[in-house]
This record gives C-alpha cells, sequence and structure tokens, in this order.
C-alpha cells in the first residue's frame, strides 16, 4: 500500500516512524474504544461553529470509526462521516458528556481525546479511570496546563512513567482501587 494513498476500514496501517516503546503504546490505545469525547478545540479552529460546512480536520474518513461525542457551547445535528465516525455536538456536564458516550459505546471503553481544560474537568469529577499522557520536553509558553489544580492526583492514581528514546515520556495513570 502506498502511504499516500487513503486508509480504509480494514487495511493495515501505514509505515509509522517508530516499532519501539511510542508504537507499543500507541497499539495499546487503538483497539476496544466504542466511543471517544473531544473537546471543541480538538474537533475545529476557533470559530468553526460558524461556519455551517466544517466537518472537523480529518476528511471525509476520520481516524476514529465510532461516534465521536464534541463538547461544545454550540449544538448542532450530528454529522455522519465516511468509516464509522459520527460527530454529536453537545454541551453538557462531564458527567452527562461520558452517560452519553457510553450509550453511543455499545459496551466498550470511552477515550477523551484532547483539550487540556476538558481532561481537567473530567479528573475533578472522578471519571477517569486509567490515563495516557504523552509529555514532550517542549515548552511553548502558552495554552492551558493540564496539571494546574489536580494538586493529589498521586493519592487517586497509580503512576508509571517510561521514557522514549524519541524524546518523550509515556505517563500511566491507573485509578487506584477502593
Amino acid at each position: 500500500m502506498d502511504v499516500r494513498d487513503p486508509v480504509r476500514p480494514g487495511d493495515a496501517p501505514p509505515a509509522r516512524g517508530t516499532t519501539g516503546i511510542d508504537e507499543a503504546f500507541v497499539r495499546q490505545h487503538e483497539r476496544g474504544f466504542g466511543a471517544e469525547i473531544m473537546g471543541a478545540g480538538k474537533y475545529g479552529y476557533p470559530g468553526w461553529h460558524e461556519n455551517a460546512g466544517w466537518r472537523g480536520w480529518w476528511g471525509s474518513n476520520p481516524p476514529f470509526h465510532t461516534p465521536v461525542v464534541v463538547l461544545t457551547h454550540h449544538v448542532r445535528a450530528p454529522i455522519e462521516m465516511d468509516g464509522g465516525t459520527t460527530f454529536h455536538f453537545l454541551d453538557a456536564s462531564p458527567a452527562d458528556a461520558l452517560e452519553h458516550a457510553r450509550e453511543l459505546a455499545g459496551g466498550k471503553d470511552v477515550r477523551l481525546g484532547g483539550g487540556a481544560t476538558m481532561i481537567r474537568d473530567f479528573l475533578v469529577a472522578g471519571l477517569v479511570d486509567h490515563m495516557h499522557v504523552v509529555q514532550v520536553p517542549i515548552v511553548l509558553g502558552r495554552g492551558v496546563r493540564l496539571w494546574d489544580g489536580l494538586e493529589g492526583l498521586e493519592e487517586t492514581y497509580d503512576l508509571e512513567a517510561v521514557s522514549a528514546p524519541s524524546g518523550v515520556t509515556h505517563l500511566t495513570f491507573s485509578r487506584r482501587a477502593g
């Protein structure tokens, strides 16, 4: 397969830049999800809601292949895409968004995708069982910081850190029993 060709459901994934630790983490977290929740900033550029034709960053076949709940204050009708992705636009609390995503997931897990503010809201609400954060050693100096206001997180989660030759650190948080 030419890596310039679009990937279709059932195709083998195109060659990636690494086959080490980073690839192992990708493979561990790419299957078994029945839905995703993302923030409006991951779905589109600032002001995307004013463009009725905007269908996300990914083209006609987004990589999710599951229902995706987009948390936004600008609700619109769901958008069905190729490959099984349907974007559902919801203005809701983290708990309500998770309940809706679980209904869409058909008994599978729900993944949270991006946006430090959104992830923090789910952590503060106690709704995250497992979290994988890829820490890249670049400081850009702007944006929302993930860890602000989450002091004591280590009391609720077991933490494992794995440094990769690529220069990133994979942080895995697993909720402690009880």
